[in-house]
């Protein structure tokens, strides 16, 4: 967490990280040091696994894709402990999302590594990636559409001033969909069929939520969208290779044609031209095109089918491929949560920010009515930093809960907290990890008379070591909440003077007087002495 990092961050300027993606395909690992507030990648590795390939078919990860994954992950582990690595973020994607056994390989992974695998959703896993993108990619902060096909699913962002306007995850990725309805080499024409039927229904889906952008830019990602860009140059100059033998004998032509046709672009009506040859092709002779090999012949054909009906439906010309992926974006979140300076640290507090008022929304909520109890739990947050001593993150986290009291009130006013934990624990929140929902949510819950136990279940979801800090947060959500009785009028003002022993607490009443303030504020004091050690005592001006 926060304080963690800033440990590491104040004993070595120049902290190291690693980001580890466990895909569909494959895994990766990407190293990286902070240096003059920029990353700088030490290291890159990648093993392909096909983790979600018994997935698709059988709804279980097999004992012998969990036994490549984990020797990948070992000498994943290695490299990290060369570079003397301060912090490891694991996350997983789709194929675990789905996988009926992932707790299974999640232990397997804690056991044999020590590492915690991070199960993200197929949105939070797009908000990575174009946080990665958008870092790193001058030209990505314009209007931008970024497309990340990986083994599982396929992300589709539109992007514009480097913020996310409008995401949607689709189950289109090259494994699941070879594993779904390729299974004959080359496949039927009724297999082909069903294939574009299915890829045709899910981006209709598409159409819904994104439309046509109108974008100067289209960014690929992922080795999919790498081998269609070199392979369908190559084969627009007549490069592609009579055998597997001819490999070698190739290198050199294939090298000055790179650098002649910018390979790492592709229009779309030479994706569209390749996507139909390689349906008609065996795998080997997929594997003999240059650009895609032996290991991405046998899935790619899928996946190109997705680049050709995707372009052409929204009426793209093209796109440009960049090796940037999920692993950038983790690291970027990583330097973020440490450094408030950098690019990635604004964008994340924005996109977090937007998720919060999204969900608003989404309830029919005005924000507006919420934002006295949200600049109360803030100036609280602030005025008693003394007090409470929360790391700074909790300033939002705060802010977070309070916000979402105005959606449990919309569900039911009766027990609203009950429904904000909940809603907040099960929402996709921009910007926010499953570990700081349940933080979120945790500190939403104890409005009432129940007070936070280890025990209790919005509390199992949150790491131990925050125990304490969310129950600091939670008296001053419970303060916030005390000073906004559903008021007609102005809300009240309040000013603090803390003291070794005691707090007094302020209340400049605008019209209508404070007296109900502060009758519920009072109520609080018990519980404000048992967490802070000081007595509470309100005074009306």
């Amino acid at each position: 967490m926060y304080r963690v990092w800033s440990y590491i961050f104040t004993r070595n300027p120049m902290p190291t990280f690693a980001a580890i993606d466990i895909g569909s395909n494959s895994c990766r690992l990407a190293i990286a040091s902070a240096q003059q507030h920029r990353l700088k990648t030490l290291f890159e590795d990648r093993e392909v696994t096909r983790l979600g390939e018994s997935v698709f078919e059988t709804g279980v990860i097999s004992p012998e894709a969990m036994a490549n994954t984990i020797k990948a992950l070992k000498r994943f582990q290695k490299s990290v402990q060369a570079h003397v690595v301060d912090s490891v973020r694991v996350v997983a994607t789709s194929a675990m999302r789905d996988a009926r056994n992932a707790e299974a390989f999640r232990a397997w992974v804690k056991s044999a590594t020590g590492w915690t695998v991070e199960v993200i959703s197929g949105l939070e896993e797009g908000r990575l990636i174009h946080l990665g993108i958008v870092t790193h990619e001058p030209g990505a902060r314009g209007r931008c559409l970024m497309i990340d096909l990986g083994g599982g699913s396929c992300e589709i962002t539109f992007s514009e001033a480097g913020r996310i306007h409008q995401m949607i995850s689709l189950p289109l990725g090259a494994v699941r969909l070879q594993q779904e309805f390729l299974r004959v080499d080359p496949p039927a024409k009724e297999d082909i069929a069903r294939l574009r039927k299915y890829i045709d229904r899910e981006l209709g889906r598409s159409d819904r939520k994104l439309g046509r952008p109108k974008v100067g830019l289209v960014i690929a990602t992922s080795g999919t969208a790498a081998a269609l860009a070199e392979a369908s140059n190559s084969l627009e100059l007549g490069l592609e290779k009579k055998s597997s033998r001819s490999i070698a004998s190739k290198r050199a032509t294939k090298k000055s044609a790179i650098a002649r046709v910018k390979i790492l672009e592709a229009d779309t009506p030479a994706v569209r031209k390749l996507a139909d040859r390689l349906l008609k092709m065996t795998n080997d002779q997929r594997a003999a095109v240059a650009g895609i090999g032996p290991r991405r012949s046998e899935i790619i054909s899928g996946g190109a089918q997705v680049y050709a009906m995707l372009l052409e439906r929204m009426a793209l010309k093209g796109f440009r491929y960049s090796p940037l992926g999920l692993r950038d974006g983790i690291l970027a979140q990583m330097f973020a949560d440490i450094d408030s300076r950098t690019l990635a640290h604004r964008t994340m507090e924005a996109e977090r920010w937007e998720g919060i008022l999204e969900v608003c929304r989404r309830y029919g909520v005005d924000p507006r009515k919420a934002e006295p109890e949200r600049e109360h739990s803030v100036q609280l947050f602030d005025q008693l930093q003394r007090v409470h001593e929360l790391p700074p993150e909790y300033r939002l986290w705060l802010q977070a809960a309070a916000m979402m009291q105005a959606v449990g009130k919309f569900m039911n006013h009766q027990g609203h907290h009950r429904h904000s934990q909940y809603i907040i624990a099960n929402s996709e929140i921009f910007g926010f990890s499953p570990v700081q929902r349940a933080i979120v949510a945790a500190i939403a819950r104890y409005l009432g008379k129940s007070r936070p136990e280890p025990m209790d279940r919005p509390m199992r979801y949150v790491p131990v070591e925050e125990h304490a800090h969310v129950q600091r947060a939670v008296v001053l959500l419970r303060m916030a909440e005390a000073l906004n009785q559903d008021r007609a009028t102005a809300a009240v003002r309040i000013r603090t003077h803390v003291y070794p022993k005691r707090v007094v607490l302020e209340l400049l009443p605008a019209r209508g007087g404070a007296e109900l303030e502060q009758w519920s504020l009072k109520k609080e004091a018990i519980y404000f002495r048992e967490v802070f050690r000081r007595e509470l005592l309100i005074e009306v001006a």
